[in-house]
Order: structure tokens, then sequence, then C-alpha cells
């Protein structure tokens, strides 16, 4: 990938001379109903048993697109989207045995978005190679360890292209893949961890500009952090207490201070952990919020409008999503429930129907089927607008490159959990549409 300030430079000139001498004024949130965030849910058929969902731009049209991970019938749904949150019928691209996790990234460099997927029953990871208009070639399989519950994709070693990380449930690990540049992977480097890691997540956690690893320990009741030397290899793991039964850990800037913080969704106490970032890599002792019946999955995103990220976390068995919205310091109100499919596994944020705010996308496992529940607060104003002065100009751009160095969830414009150069795509899509 060229360098960010390349990359910065190119996509700058058309918007910068488009719009040259021209504001557009940006236009404030409206007052969100903590209670009416959302419309009513609408269904899509997936495979048999919808485990994972990720969110990105599969088809290169500039929205977002969903891929599920199906654990019964061995295969991947990908469900294009329609441009307005609505969805094409899913189609099926066969992995391993037990596809229990799905990351989306551009893989061979590229510049379109491909598939990982974690099998838990094969011990592998399957990549699957975007053809370059949303379908995809059959799945190449690279060794993992003991069954593979989780996947991740970013750039390890900073040579440029995506790595995976993979979380071994079965041999309390995490498998480090590296690319060899070409969308092929090296045999994994395992790093030790707690007990039965069921999830991991990528992101800046000591801000050295490097990639880390935060793995949620269902049976040690922790989290493992691994910070990056700089070239791929990690410091052994540092443990970080949370509730019973952690099951999902992900990154996000949660107190609005410019660094990671983990939020982790503990499906035996019923709750929430939040571990706010000393500015270092290291936590400060985890805070817990309610949540409802059994959470398995956490999702970080703005879902008010307000600037700050907040929490959805999808409970098991009893049909709903916590949205749990943030205070602004970090700290969150009570949850309010939205709902969706009987046996939910998993949910993502990103902007589905193009109009600035956070959608919710769940999987639910035992319905065959995912959930989409469209954001009713926005549009939130002018998403482009970084730098927050009304205006959008070049100012804007200076502070996505920021942002992106960061690995702030605030440049993550195509609402994939990675950093790449569709980020730069979709902000520079949001900057030509300027504002409502």
């Amino acid at each position: 990938m060229p360098p960010l300030r390349d990359l910065v430079a190119v996509l700058a000139v058309p918007a910068l001379l488009a719009s040259a001498g021209l504001l557009t004024p940006a236009v404030l949130a409206q007052d969100c109903e903590p209670t009416d965030l959302f419309a009513s849910e609408v269904l899509y058929d997936t495979g048999d048993s919808p485990f994972a969902v990720a969110i990105g731009d599969l088809d290169g049209d500039g929205d977002a697109d969903l891929a599920l991970g199906n654990v019964r019938s061995d295969n991947v749904s990908v469900l294009l989207n329609n441009g307005d949150g609505t969805f094409a019928s899913d189609v099926l691209y066969r992995t391993g045995e037990i596809p229990r996790s799905v990351a989306i990234g551009d893989l061979d460099g590229d510049g379109d978005a491909d598939l990982a997927v974690a099998n838990d029953g094969s011990d592998n990871v399957s990549v699957l190679l975007n053809n370059g208009d949303g379908t995809f070639a059959e799945d190449a399989h690279y060794g993992t360890g003991l069954d593979p519950a989780s996947v991740a994709i970013g750039d390890l070693d900073g040579d440029g292209d995506a790595d995976l990380a993979v979380a071994n449930l079965g041999s309390d690990s995490v498998g480090v893949l590296l690319n060899n540049g070409d969308g092929t992977f090296a045999t994994q480097v395992p790093y030790e961890v707690g007990r039965i890691p069921l999830s991991l997540a990528m992101g800046d956690l000591d801000g050295d500009g490097d990639a880390d690893l935060a793995v949620a320990n269902f049976r040690s009741n922790n989290v493992s952090v691994l910070l990056n030397n700089g070239d791929g290899t990690f410091a052994a793991n540092v443990l970080y207490g949370v509730g019973d039964g952690p099951w999902f850990v992900a990154i996000g800037d949660l107190d609005s201070d410019g660094d990671g913080d983990l939020t982790v969704a503990n499906r035996d106490s019923d709750n929430a952990s939040v571990l706010l970032n000393n500015g270092d890599g290291s936590f400060a002792e985890d805070t817990v919020y309610g949540a409802s019946n059994r959470p398995y999955s956490v999702a970080i995103g703005d879902l008010d409008g307000d600037g700050d990220a907040d929490l959805a976390v999808v409970n098991d068995g009893i049909g709903n999503v916590s949205v749990l919205l943030n205070n602004g310091d970090g700290t969150f109100a009570e949850d309010v429930l939205s709902d969706v499919g009987s046996i939910s596994r998993s949910v993502v944020i990103g902007d589905l129907d193009g109009d600035g705010d956070g959608d919710l996308a769940v999987a639910n496992q035992f319905d065959d089927n995912v959930s989409v529940l469209l954001n009713k607060c926005g549009p939130f104003g002018c998403p482009a607008d970084l730098d927050g002065d009304g205006a959008l100009t070049i100012f804007d751009f200076l502070a996505f490159g920021n942002l992106f160095d960061l690995m702030d969830p605030a440049a993550d414009f195509d609402g994939d959990g990675e950093f790449t150069i569709f980020d730069f795509l979709a902000f520079q899509n949001a900057f030509d549409v300027g504002c409502p």
C-alpha cells in the first residue's frame, strides 16, 4: 500500500478542486431518543446456523455489504447491499469445517476486499480472494492451532500488506500468519494466551503505530494483551481480569483520549467489561455494565450521533441487543433493548443505508438469518467534517490522516473494523457527497 501521505494527496486533489471556495455547512445531530434508535429488524436468509457477521464493501460500489460464517453448512454467506440498506439474496461460498469467524480486508493487495474465515472443525483458516466484483474464488486453506475460533486482519509486520491473527481455543494460543505479499500466508507462529481464547481484536494499544492484539479468554475469565514488537512478533501476554465467561472482545476509543480501550462481552455474568487504556497499552481495572441474558458479542460505534463511541451487545436466548450509550467520558448509561432473532451470536455496527449513522447487523444462529436494524436517529450531519468546524476543507483530510495513523475507529469509514485504502475511498465519497 502507498504511504499515507501519498494516498491523502491523491485523494484530496479532486475534492479540493471541486470545492474550491465552497464551505458546506454541517448539520448537527438531532436529539436521539435512546429507546427509539432503531427501526424494526428486517430479516435476510443465510446458510445454516450463522455464527459470525462482518461488514465491508465487497463489490466496490461504496456501500457496506455483509459476510456471515455458517457453522452447520460449512460456508460463508455474502449479501450485497442494494445501495439503500436492503440486501440481495445471499450467495454461498465453501469454507472449511465449522466456520466460526469471518473477517474482511484486502489480502492480495489488488484494492478489493477479500475474506478470511476461522474454521473450528478443520483447524485452519480459509482465504477467499475477491474476483473484483463481490464474487470470490475457491478458498485456500492455511493451518492454525487447534479449534480456531476467531480471525482478524491487519498489517502486523509493517510491510504494507494484510496479515492474519487467529485465536485457537483448543491450544490456548494466538497464531500469527504473515502475508507473503501476494495473499498467501506463511506458517503460523503461536503465542501463549489464557485458557480457551474465543475472540481476538487487533488495534494500536500502546500508541507506537503498529497493531497489537487483545484476546478474550473464556475459561480463565481474563483478557490477554499482546503488544507488537514492531515487526510482527509479540511480547508475552499480559492478563487483565474481566467478568465470567468472556466470549468476545472489541477495541475502540471509549473515553475520547486518543488511545484504544477494550470492551468484553461476559457471557456467564450477563454483563460487559470496559477497560480504559492508561495511555501506554496497559489497562485500568474493568468497570462492569449490565447487559441482558448471556451476552455473546459486542460492537463499538457512534449510535446516537454525539461523536463518542457507544456499545451494542447481542444477547443469546432472549432475542435482543443491548445498546449502551456513552456518557461522553467512557462510562455508559443503562442498556436499552432492541429485538432481534431468538438465538443471536454476533453483532456489527456500520452505515448500511448510507445516511451517516450507525446501523446494526446481527447473526441469528438458530433462525438461519441475519437481522438488519437501520438507525432512525440520523442523518447525523457531515460524516466527513472530522475537524468539526462546520465546513468541508483540506483540514478534514488532515484530520482523517491523523485518525488513520492512530487506528482510531473514527477513521474506519467502511465499517469493516480494519484500516485500509477502502477507508480512504469511503471518506472521499463522504466528502464528495457533502452534507444533507
